[in-house]
């Protein structure tokens, strides 16, 4: 950990990625280089890609010990947010609790990047804060919000809502945008300190809320409105963990796919990703940190089936000669990590050339993509073999 401590240096933010999204090892890599990243350099939030709403509840849990963890990872991990509900993300969310009760005036925290969902209790944030701070506001911010409530479980809300017209999706993020607008444009209720921090606190959640229904107005049958989508979903990651990071001034660490903390896209449907987003906002002071694998086992849905099929734990066998992992599984160690930032010449060379690499997302089967690795991420982790994660429920 003090050699990954060493390439991460004085980064504020490092994106952990992983080679697949339900692998055992790279979570507990991950929950390993928190823990030392927290009790080394001082980081003192973990961020996930999943929603702001969603955020927020876990956020509650990890500081106030607030609802029960099983519960919450249940209604909140539906739909296309399912390949996070492991065992492997509850033992780290449980040890940031435990860590917080040894030390409530130093606490770690979580927060959800992603815009996937806004749960009803985000409106009622934005509402409650209106209705106090700016009353005669409230009832025009209601007539915004009248009807875009969520009213059934996530999972639901995120299948029915693509079915709603192209028309009425855009006239709703257009609704949401003049609530975030009216919220900016009123400022706080004072020049008090708590009055600011309040006003700020309400303009991200009205900004969070008009993400996740501006990300769901682009056109889902188009190829490059749904490119349009993604990119958007990716800066909408990164300006969230860039806003965190400036306003609480603490040091993050991301945990999400490969495919989204690298500096070069992994997919020609992702034309620019999260991390190249955070370097925008934050130059060197952000690292990215990329798994690789030889060979192993994950949980993934059926890519035939869909996203609403159940997963299931698929295998691959030993990476194929001329891929990049397979050279990478030469080196002598079984598993190690690298910084191809200050690798041998030789070896720098090597990592620019795109070669096909694995990258295994939410479904499984998908074909390998040719990837540079030296220009998608700073630091390589390189796994010998990967199990399968533990699904909770």
């Amino acid at each position: 950990m003090r050699v990954l401590g060493r390439m991460i240096g004085n980064a504020e933010v490092v994106g952990m990625g992983e080679a697949t999204h339900g692998s055992h090892e790279f979570f507990t890599v991950k929950h390993r280089v928190f823990r030392h990243l927290v009790q080394e350099k001082g980081f003192r939030t973990f961020s996930l890609e999943t929603p702001w709403s969603t955020g927020l509840k876990i956020n509650d849990y990890v500081l106030h010990g607030r609802g029960d963890l099983e519960q919450i990872l249940d209604e909140e991990y539906q739909g296309v947010y399912k390949v996070g509900k492991k065992a492997e993300y509850r033992d780290i969310l449980q040890w940031m609790r435990e860590y917080n009760l040894r030390h409530p005036h130093d606490p770690v925290r979580f927060m959800g990047n992603d815009m996937g969902y806004a749960g009803p209790e985000l409106y009622d944030r934005v509402a409650d804060y209106v209705a106090k701070a700016h009353p005669r506001r409230a009832e025009q911010v209601n007539e915004l919000y009248d009807g875009l409530r969520p009213t059934v479980s996530s999972g639901e809300y995120m299948d029915q809502y693509l079915t709603v017209p192209l028309a009425e999706r855009q006239d709703n993020a257009r609704r949401t945008g003049k609530v975030l607008a009216l919220l900016e444009k009123a400022g706080p209720a004072s020049g008090r300190k708590a009055d600011r921090q309040a006003h700020t606190w309400a303009v991200q959640h009205a900004r969070a809320v008009d993400q996740s229904l501006r990300g769901y107005s682009f056109g889902v049958t188009d190829l490059e409105e749904i490119r349009k989508m993604m990119t958007f979903r990716d800066k909408v990651m990164a300006d969230n963990v860039a806003w965190w990071n400036r306003y609480t001034g603490d040091k993050v660490m991301v945990s999400a796919h490969n495919t989204h903390v690298a500096y070069d896209s992994y997919d020609e449907n992702y034309p620019k990703v999260q991390g190249a987003f955070l370097r925008d906002h934050l130059g060197k002071r952000y690292v990215s940190v990329g798994f690789s694998f030889d060979r192993g086992s994950f949980r993934a849905f059926d890519a035939e089936q869909g996203s609403g099929s159940p997963e299931q734990t698929f295998s691959v066998g030993a990476s194929k000669p001329g891929s990049n992992e397979h050279l990478l599984d030469q080196v002598r160690y079984r598993d190690y990590l690298v910084d191809m930032r200050t690798a041998p010449a030789a070896a720098r060379a090597w990592l620019a050339e795109p070669r096909a690499t694995r990258n295994i997302g939410a479904a499984w089967p998908v074909p390998e993509q040719d990837l540079a690795l030296g220009g998608s991420h700073d630091v390589l982790i390189h796994l010998h073999e990967v199990t399968a994660a533990t699904p909770l429920g």
